[in-house]
């Protein structure tokens, strides 16, 4: 039996979830995966899953060794980078994926500066505003906004991002700044398509609220609302980063500061960091300084 072939194999399957998606990620057939893994069970002595026709979970040995392998074949693929290190450039492909806007505006143009430094490795970028299983799509790199839910995955912040109410000065002169969200019930509103299209939250006192807004103007799409909003359409409501441009021009303004929820965590994640590629873990650094030194991608807007 070939035990580091058997170990990744293990590795796959405990990650992926199931054994037809480690089939896949390892493009080898479900039969072979199930030979192999039976093969390490009966070498081991013990079982390493649980399977029923549903499901598969790990058991104490398996959880207990899923480590083990881990470190095994971290260390393989060290010894194998070191060997490499200095005698040739990082190569290989990488998958990387972050939202639409923020990716547009940040992560591509960091990514670029990437893959004109090191042109033997062959990103694939895909931005999406969804929350990709990034284990089921074969994804190796993700920049997410928010909490991280996937505990299968490791997390590097990079910092937070704002929620923020804005408005046109042209808007506030006519309708004045309000000073508390109730301000905003009846006032033209520009909404984006989504949970928060007829309702925003704001904190007041230490607690959550919603109020109902309304106004003539609804789009699926950041872009055209931002805009909107700054020709006086009605208020907005956005992530910090998708208005700064207008916010530094002095289009937008930022008002009810005061109510915004908690900030949002900005961070750069990808699967269990033992097992990381050395092209891999050269890309998460290189994000991590551009993006987290990056002072127009965190830095308060102007007011």
């Amino acid at each position: 039996m070939d035990t580091l072939r058997a170990m990744r194999t293990f590795v796959d399957i405990a990650e992926h979830g199931s054994l037809t998606a480690a089939a896949r990620a390892l493009d080898c057939s479900l039969p072979a995966v199930v030979r192999t893994l039976a093969a390490l069970e009966a070498h081991l002595g013990v079982r390493l899953l649980n399977r029923t026709t549903r499901r598969i979970a790990l058991t104490d040995e398996g959880r207990s060794y899923l480590e083990s392998c881990r470190q095994v074949l971290s260390a393989v693929q060290d010894a194998e980078d070191a060997l490499k290190e200095g005698a040739t450039e990082p190569s290989g492909p990488i998958t990387l994926t972050a939202p639409v806007q923020f990716g547009q505006m940040y992560v591509a143009p960091a990514v670029t500066r990437f893959a004109l430094r090191h042109p033997r490795v062959k990103l694939r970028v895909l931005l999406h505003d969804r929350v990709v299983n990034m284990l089921e799509e074969s994804i190796d790199v993700g920049v997410r906004i928010g909490a991280l839910d996937d505990s299968g995955l490791i997390a590097r912040p990079l910092g937070t991002i704002r929620r923020v109410v804005v408005a046109s000065p042209a808007l506030l002169a006519a309708h004045g700044e309000p000073q508390h969200p109730d301000a905003l019930r009846g006032a033209p509103c520009v909404r984006f398509t989504g949970a928060s299209s007829f309702a925003w939250s704001f904190h007041v006192n230490g607690r959550a609220m919603t109020v109902p807004v309304a106004g003539n103007l609804e789009f699926n799409h950041i872009a055209p609302a931002v805009d909107a909003c700054a020709a006086g359409a009605g208020f907005g409501l956005f992530l910090s980063y998708q208005v700064r441009p207008q916010l530094a021009r002095g289009e937008l303004r930022v008002v009810l500061r005061d109510f915004e929820p908690p900030p949002r965590p900005v961070s750069i994640v990808y699967p269990h960091a033992r097992l990381l590629p050395g092209r891999t873990r050269l890309l998460v650094d290189w994000l991590a300084r551009e993006l987290g030194s990056d002072s127009t991608a965190f830095a308060p807007e102007p007011a």
